[in-house]
């Protein structure tokens, strides 16, 4: 036996439920920031000992081995030596990260660092050229 009415009735019930669970959350939200404002003003005139400082969180976090993938296949596809500049171009815009120049000079440390992690094993090897750059090749394989 079918209920039209009970069903949406109960449908619409429940379209008013999650929307007042919503509005529930961001107001559960909007107390603990005003909550932590009022500890931490509180703070400031009773508690004498010195904090700690917070430790900064990484930015741009890869996942373990990420990078190294990225900067193997960087190699496996391309078709002149690569350098670090090139390799980091790459991985920021295959992130979609904002390219300034913090940003840039970070990734490009961490891609010389795989770089030289991977020079270490005999993977790749730089090669002589001009200029300011290392260009780096995959060995041949054994």
């Amino acid at each position: 036996m079918e209920r039209p009415n009970t069903v949406s009735a109960l449908e619409a019930k429940r379209a008013q439920l999650i929307k007042e669970l919503k509005l529930a959350k961001k107001a559960v939200k909007a107390i603990r920031i005003d909550l932590q404002h009022v500890e931490a003003a509180t703070r400031l005139f009773t508690d004498n000992t010195p904090r700690a400082i917070p430790r900064r969180d990484v930015q741009f976090r890869a996942e373990r081995g990420e990078m190294l993938r990225h900067v193997l296949n960087s190699f496996r596809t391309a078709k002149e030596p690569l350098t670090s500049h090139i390799i980091a171009e790459a991985w920021c815009k295959e992130r979609g990260l904002k390219a300034d120049h913090e940003t840039y000079v970070l990734m490009r440390k961490r891609v010389g660092a795989c770089l030289n992690k991977l020079k270490k094993r005999g993977t790749i090897k730089h090669i002589a050229t001009e200029g300011l750059h290392k260009h780096w090749v995959l060995c041949k394989e054994r």
